[in-house]
């Protein structure tokens, strides 16, 4: 949105209805771009800029309860505070920022666009990825990209229990320890391309860790097919 002169709209949830901010961005929006949109006072408000689909600036200035910004398409969404169950569920394009700490299952079946979470993030990020990126400044909880079936985290701090567990073509990047890996869930070697990987994720999250201070979990494909035991 560079060189685009933004149309200010500012609500405040603690005076009009969520219910006629989300009518608004979900109606009055220009698809060519070129407004921002600022939501104050949301006080942990429950489905928040959810299924936005024209290419904006929306900032939720405080916590945000569960579905912030879930189904997103092509918005930049920020959140400047922590947010609840399921941050970017399901989002086919865009940016969602979270500027502290994400709950359970933060980019749920996310097709595409980067999720970015300064904070750690509960159990099961990433759950059955879809595609999108997900970069986590801090660690994540038991059963990160649990089926996840494709596109790439990258965790700056440290991993819970069963990391990918059942994992598909996603790949995780874990700069920290991992506490146990989940089945058919292993640890690859790094190559140039992951290194490069890393990087571009990195930078665009905006963080300065080195990459080749990471490593790689992908799926061992033992669990691709059916094999039945027979006597």
């Amino acid at each position: 949105m560079d060189g685009v002169t933004m149309e200010k709209v500012t609500f405040d949830l603690a005076q009009t209805p969520l219910r006629a901010v989300n009518h608004y961005l979900h109606h009055n929006l220009t698809q060519t771009g070129g407004q921002a949109i600022e939501i104050l006072n949301p006080d942990g408000a429950h489905n928040i800029a959810v299924g936005l689909n024209a290419p904006v600036e929306v900032k939720i200035l405080g916590h945000a309860g569960y579905y912030a910004a879930s189904m997103n398409q092509l918005a930049n969404v920020t959140i400047a505070g922590n947010v609840g169950t399921g941050v970017a569920e399901n989002m086919m394009s865009g940016r969602v920022y979270v500027k502290g700490f994400a709950s359970v299952s933060a980019g749920a079946s996310a097709h595409g666009g980067l999720l970015i979470i300064d904070g750690d993030a509960s159990l099961r990020c990433g759950i059955s990825l879809k595609g999108a990126d997900i970069v986590v400044g801090g660690s994540v909880g038991s059963f990160a990209a649990f089926m996840a079936q494709a596109g790439r985290i990258v965790v700056c701090g440290n991993a819970g229990e069963a990391l990918g567990d059942s994992l598909y073509e996603a790949v995780i990047y874990v700069r920290g320890s991992i506490k146990s890996l989940g089945a058919d869930a292993q640890l690859e070697p790094m190559s140039e391309a992951d290194y490069a990987t890393v990087a571009e994720l990195l930078a665009k999250a905006g963080f300065s860790h080195n990459p080749q201070d990471f490593k790689r979990v992908a799926s061992a494909k033992q669990l691709y097919h059916w094999n039945e035991e027979r006597e």
